[in-house]
């Protein structure tokens, strides 16, 4: 199993002079990877900063960290591909999770502690919209775990949760994180 899948390509499209056309066509710039859980790649293919959106935006995407969580009033789309928990689970540390969080800018997300159902539950105040594209993987709550498969849809609203992938292949989920308030 490669440690790092492809990227797919990304086309944004602009309006000019009231005709469609492709402003950016090709790889995403923005990848990143957790060295703790091989073939674990979290790939930006867009951010806002703010909503409603700009569509007049000439240069296309604005200058927004790279970070787990989007900035306020933003949104994020990112693509992640998910090891399975299998080669990864028995050698994570909660030092390397800690890393994680911080590394993706939002070390206050995470929920690790020695009772967590996986080492990577975390909490943001954000709404996700979530759709498995390929393989399967478990959404972990504190009450349940729901099972999912290509196709299915979550939508997670600012709870506890974390993404374990029980099975022997590889998991795509592309996430759509928007800013949210309690």
């Amino acid at each position: 199993m490669s440690s790092r899948p492809p990227r797919n390509r990304r086309i944004v499209v602009f309006d000019e002079d009231g005709k469609s056309r492709a402003l950016m066509d090709g790889i995403p710039p923005n990848a990143t990877v957790d060295l703790s859980r091989p073939g674990y790649v979290s790939t930006r293919y867009w951010a806002t900063d703010q909503a409603p959106s700009i569509l007049t935006r000439p240069d296309g995407e604005p200058s927004v960290p790279d970070t787990l969580e989007p900035p306020p009033g933003g949104a994020i789309c990112r693509v992640i591909t998910f090891p399975p928990d299998s080669t990864f689970i028995d050698t994570v540390s909660p030092e390397s999770v800690k890393a994680y969080f911080e590394a993706v800018g939002a070390p206050h997300a995470s929920s690790y502690g020695p009772d967590a159902p996986h080492p990577y539950m975390q909490k943001t105040a954000t709404l996700d919209v979530c759709m498995v594209i390929a393989g399967e993987i478990t959404l972990v709550l504190d009450a349940e775990d729901v099972d999912l498969r290509a196709g299915d849809i979550v939508v997670q609203r600012g709870t506890n949760h974390a993404w374990s992938n029980r099975s022997n292949e590889t998991c795509v989920v592309v996430f759509s994180s928007h800013d949210a308030r309690n």
